[in-house]
């Protein structure tokens, strides 16, 4: 689980969507229950933000840079399985472009 730690360098910042008692959101509360605090300790500084609303689809959004942004939705998958899309959203991060200097 390298990749964890890599999670900042990846990111600007991760945002996890999920209803508050919908079974649909289970696994989704259940992943970050057990996976917050290791995910904030390894990446203290990288926005981790877990937005709770009534009735919504659960869904993991990271931002990279350049306002660049990707979704998966969380319907259906265990714990494993969204630990699993959340690596697939660092390792296949887009490619930062170089700035051009004059």
């Amino acid at each position: 689980m390298a990749w964890r730690s890599k999670l900042s360098q990846s990111l600007r910042e991760l945002r996890i969507h999920m209803c508050q008692t919908s079974v649909a959101s289970k696994a989704t509360r259940e992943f970050v229950v057990k996976n917050y605090k290791d995910l904030k300790t390894l990446n203290p500084r990288l926005p981790i933000l877990i937005r709770e609303c009534s009735g919504i689809q659960p869904r993991l959004w990271a931002r990279y840079d350049y306002g660049v942004e990707r979704s998966i939705p969380l319907d259906g998958l265990s714990e494993p399985e969204i630990n699993a899309k959340l690596e697939e959203l660092v390792e296949t991060a887009p490619q930062s472009k170089t700035p051009m200097h004059a």
